[in-house]
């Protein structure tokens, strides 16, 4: 940690809390995403190797010779599981953030790297693996057409690949545990889907199953039953949340396992030789475990006896006595833990981010917020350090505050360690996260009250948050800034034209500024769910979708903006292109408003190398305390260690013109 370099916001003493160092919040982790092999013989985990993200391996009973099996050198590995049989570990890996993501496998014995999926421009995605057939997995590939991903066998021990399926315009299949593929799903022209069953590769004419626009986002197929004989669900037909619900495949009857009320089941626990539901999950404010198995019960609430806060089964033995448990206690750095079932110990693997163990590391408090039309919105708030004496939730005297809004849409906030929201607290700030209508995880009412209200209903949610916050003393009126990515960007830049005394400045991050353009040049393999954008958004093909989207597009009303506004860009981005923020920014440097505009030529949607994520950031507080008054790190030397290109408005951020390029 390093101390304060500007004073904290009016009113606020945080000279006791030092400031907490950008690469202790956003820096490689020391370790990361802990699994055990199926045989429970080995442990590994992701940590930096030469400083960047690589996958270690270890003996299960002597961690600490642990060696580092890949050797990226450039972007960091961020997800990788076993194979079936643990003889391979394998990873999926982009170039420069275009999400071509591509298969890779390591063998665990001889040290090899193999490229399993070697071809260019090509998206892999994982269909299913087997409990029983080790030594193969399905996958499928967009290879022959990129809209479209075939279906292929992927044998690991001679990376033999079989097609399968050849796909015509299908969205998605499901295979069960004989790796046979049992369920191909394709849009409808309800905007739902239709549920096809498939038998020996070929997809039966007709739907068994479907889904209208309504259902489109909360009912899906989940799996089978190791015998193939039950299909799960989570299916809101007939019910506002998603229940989990099992059908029995040769008759079609179904029976509801869970359900309730405040939000969707979203997760399950499920016997590893059985494929039997034994626990499932509900995140309304928190994620809530009910276990229906009286021997994983006993395991949780050993878990729930031992360990503070939230945590997550990340890996499992095949013999399912030794588990691989994420502790995220909020107010300390997350941990992960070995838990022995049968010895009934729980033995701590490592701290995450032990940098962060004597930081002044924040609650996060849950709220229920109320929309002007009786919308409750699920919301989270972090104070910054010694504001709230009494731990209320709310501040001693009102704070600057960052309204942080989440992607998406379609995607949620939810309860933990956040770094952005300890970030900001650290610096003074007040740090709002509100799950506004269109977000996922409260049933489909939620997510359809969104349709067609971008810059709309949408909008006037998180209007309704700011309000709520400046009404209950949490922060004045006019020290309140907008931020996030991707949707959190548009709302942004919405929140800057739509209602420009609303916010004091706002941070755009890889956010769209004309929906016509963006739903143009989407990713050709999100192809067959254009119809669900068309509908929840607007159809351009339409004289008055196309009116509705460019209506609620921010580049049309650039010249309303009158607040300091700083965008950061990837130049790979397949999902909004480098051209949205382009053109905004061209549409205000014409009209002679300021704008700082930060382009990262090595990055796509976000900013996925440490290095660059610190040097936004180091832009991002400093531009944050020259609006709101909060305290700030310097940018120091940040962005030349980063590929940042200053693109215009180095001015407009102190000690950005001193930098390279600035």
């Amino acid at each position: 940690m390093t101390s304060p370099a500007a004073t904290a916001p009016a009113g606020q003493d945080l000279s006791a809390y030092p400031l907490i160092a950008r690469e202790a919040l956003f820096g490689n982790p020391t370790r990361a995403s802990a699994q055990i092999s199926p045989d429970g013989a080995y442990l590994t985990w992701l940590a930096p190797k030469d400083g960047v993200l690589n996958i270690w391996l270890a003996p299960a009973d002597d961690p600490d010779q642990a060696r580092a099996i890949t050797g990226s050198t450039d972007r960091p590995i961020r997800q990788y599981f076993w194979a079936p049989d643990g003889k391979s570990v394998l990873y999926v890996q982009d170039k420069g953030g275009d999400e071509n993501f591509l298969l890779y496998g390591v063998n665990v014995e001889t040290g090899a790297e193999t490229t399993l999926t070697p071809f260019e421009d090509t998206r892999v995605q994982i269909i299913g693996a087997s409990t029983t057939i080790k030594d193969a997995i399905l996958v499928s590939l967009n290879n022959r057409d990129p809209r479209f991903h075939d279906v292929y066998r992927l044998d690991l021990s001679s990376g033999e690949l079989t097609k399968l399926i050849e796909n015509e315009g299908y969205a998605g299949f499901m295979a069960d545990d004989n790796l046979d593929v049992r369920v191909a799903l394709r849009p409808n022209q309800t905007g739902g889907m239709d549920v096809f069953k498939v038998e020996d590769n070929v997809i039966a004419a007709e739907p068994f199953s479907s889904t209208d626009m309504e259902d489109s986002l909360t009912t899906s197929p989940a799996g089978f039953t190791t015998d193939g004989k039950t299909m799960y669900w989570y299916d809101s037909r007939g019910r506002n949340t998603a229940a989990l619900v099992a059908m029995d495949v040769a008759t079609g009857e179904t029976r509801v396992i869970a359900e309730d009320e405040r939000a969707d089941i979203g997760g399950s626990i499920r016997d590893q030789d059985t494929g039997e539901i034994e626990a499932y999950s509900v995140n309304y404010l928190k994620t809530e475990w009910t276990a229906t198995d009286p021997d994983i019960k006993a395991a949780l609430d050993f878990l729930d006896a031992n360990l503070e806060g939230q945590y997550g089964i990340q890996s499992r033995t095949d013999d399912d006595r030794k588990w691989i448990v994420g502790n995220d206690p909020v107010v300390e750095p997350s941990a992960a833990y070995l838990y022995d079932r049968d010895a009934g110990t729980l033995a701590r693997l490592y701290v995450g981010r032990p940098e962060l163990e004597d930081a002044p590391l924040q609650p996060m408090h849950t709220l229920e917020l109320t929309s002007r039309d009786g919308l409750t919105l699920p919301s989270y708030l972090t104070l910054p350090p010694g504001s709230d004496s009494d731990a209320d939730g709310v501040p001693d005297s009102p704070v600057p505050m960052v309204l942080l809004v989440h992607g998406g849409p379609w995607a949620r906030d939810g309860y933990g360690y956040n770094a952005t929201h300890q970030w900001l607290a650290n610096r003074g700030y007040a740090v709002m996260s509100v799950n506004f209508r269109g977000s996922t995880g409260f049933g489909k009412n939620f997510i359809n009250a969104g349709n067609l209200e971008w810059s709309k209903k949408m909008h006037d949610d998180l209007i309704d948050a700011v309000e709520w916050a400046v009404n209950e003393g949490i922060a004045p009126r006019d020290q309140v800034a907008i931020m996030g990515g991707s949707y959190g960007g548009y709302a942004t830049l919405v929140g800057l034209t739509f209602t420009p005394e609303t916010f004091a400045c706002g941070v755009d991050i890889v956010g769209p500024s004309n929906l016509e353009t963006l739903l143009s040049t989407i990713p050709p393999y999100w192809a067959p769910l254009i119809s669900q954008f068309h509908d929840r958004m607007g159809n351009p093909n339409t004289e008055e979708g196309l009116a509705l989207i460019k209506e609620a597009s921010p580049l049309y009303k650039a010249d309303r903006i009158t607040k300091p506004l700083l965008i950061g860009q990837g130049a790979n981005d397949p999902r909004v292109n480098q051209a949205e923020s382009d053109q905004i920014v061209a549409a205000m440097e014409e009209r002679g408003i300021p704008v700082t505009y930060v382009v990262y030529p090595d990055e796509g949607h976000g900013f996925a190398k440490p290095a660059n994520n610190i040097a936004f950031n180091a832009v991002t507080e400093n531009f944050l305390a020259s609006c709101l008054g909060g305290r700030a790190e310097p940018i120091g030397d940040t962005l030349g260690a980063s590929t940042a290109e200053i693109v215009t408005g180095a001015e407009f951020v102190d000690g950005l013109e001193a930098q390279p390029g600035g």
